[in-house]
């Protein structure tokens, strides 16, 4: 389960109470690392209920042995650890969660296992490390399906909370909303350390996406519309591209003016369009009777319906693309004091002056007489 010569290492010396490692670190030493080989299980087949958050993070699972050597070699949190699969020759980094495995175990999430390339009893080795904290990472999503996440940042700040590091390569998985997203490490910063392994423990990290696996770019339509031409347009008025604004929608014939309206109302809109007949001195023919023809209908035949477009009152607006309509006659409004003065024009009496009698005003013949 250890490494060979563990207890040989830590052994008293000369019966005193302090171990090697300890009295090499107070000299000035570099501090030992931690290095132990586990047999690798994934998390769902830990003893126990399932946990679903520890099979979607960061984080390992070791045996209560491992902590105590961890505190002997006065490793401090946050524990880190590179995670090294000798026979595939790959390597990622974790941090560890509980000490509650089986001696000589360790239970990682199903992502690593399957970063790592391995299957559950493999031998993994196991080293504890110093990342430095990170500063950018550029992650991309193995789905279209994130982009239909309405605040990825604080899914992710949610999500990296089961994170210790991350390393670049890595696909790690996360759940949100009963669904399993996929997340591709392509780079980080500073990137300094072994495989641009960093530290996302209280560090303020910036975060950049690349498009997600499937995304395609959409197909931009090159030149602007044109409107269309004024080929086949309804009776009310033409288009013209360029002059006034009057010119421009054919005014005259959409709005036209009182005068104009009564004079197209007396020469087309008469009810009286066919030829006059004179009744004086004319005799109406007398019709003919008609002998029946056998096959042949007696009703006289149909004449077609011409319908008549009516050019006299208000024809359909319509405008080219862009332009607006401000055509309509202004009638100013009237002042407060106009108004007054027409009220008094209307209430002054139309006759004025002294009546004047003519009865007993001239005498007449009669009464001279006498």
């Amino acid at each position: 389960m250890f490494n060979p010569g563990y207890y040989n290492d830590e052994d008293m010396l000369g019966g005193g109470m302090y171990p090697r490692s300890l009295l090499h670190r107070a000299a000035g030493g570099a501090p030992r690392r931690f290095d132990e080989y586990y047999r690798c299980y994934p998390v769902v087949m830990l003893p126990g209920p399932e946990r679903e958050n520890v099979n979607h993070g960061g984080k390992v699972i070791l045996p209560p042995s491992a902590l105590d050597k961890l505190s002997r070699l006065h490793i401090t949190y946050p524990m880190m650890f590179e995670l090294i699969n000798g026979a595939a020759e790959k390597f990622t980094h974790a941090g560890v969660l509980e000490f509650i495995a089986e001696e000589g175990k360790i239970y990682l999430p199903y992502w690593l296992m399957q970063t790592l390339s391995l299957d559950p009893g493999d031998l993994l080795q196991v080293l504890s490390t110093d990342l430095p904290p990170g500063t950018f990472i550029k992650l991309q999503a193995q789905s279209m399906s994130f982009t239909e996440i309405s605040d990825p940042k604080a899914v992710l700040e949610n999500a990296f909370r089961n994170f210790s590091c991350l390393t670049t390569g890595d696909v790690f998985t996360f759940a949100y909303n009963d669904q399993i997203y996929e997340m591709a490490v392509q780079e980080t910063k500073p990137g300094n350390a072994k495989g641009g392994a960093i530290s996302v423990v209280e560090t303020d990290l910036e975060v950049d996406f690349a498009a997600p696996v499937g995304y395609e770019e959409p197909k931009r339509v090159s030149g602007t519309s044109t409107p269309a031409s004024g080929r086949g347009l309804p009776a009310g008025g033409m288009l013209h591209s360029a002059g006034t604004m009057a010119q421009a929608i054919n005014y005259d014939s959409i709005a036209p003016q009182s005068n104009a309206a009564a004079a197209g109302a007396k020469a087309v809109s008469s009810n009286f369009l066919s030829g006059g007949h004179k009744l004086k001195g004319s005799k109406a023919p007398t019709p003919k009777a008609s002998t029946p023809v056998a096959g042949a209908s007696t009703n006289p035949p149909q004449q077609p319906v011409v319908s008549r477009s009516r050019t006299n009152g208000p024809q359909p607006l319509r405008l080219p693309p862009g332009k607006l309509f401000f055509g309509y006659e202004i009638k100013p409004v009237k002042k407060k004091g106009e108004e007054d003065k027409e009220n008094e024009d209307t209430e002054k009496p139309h006759f004025q002056g002294q009546g004047q009698s003519l009865r007993g005003g001239v005498k007449r013949k009669g009464n001279d007489a006498d």
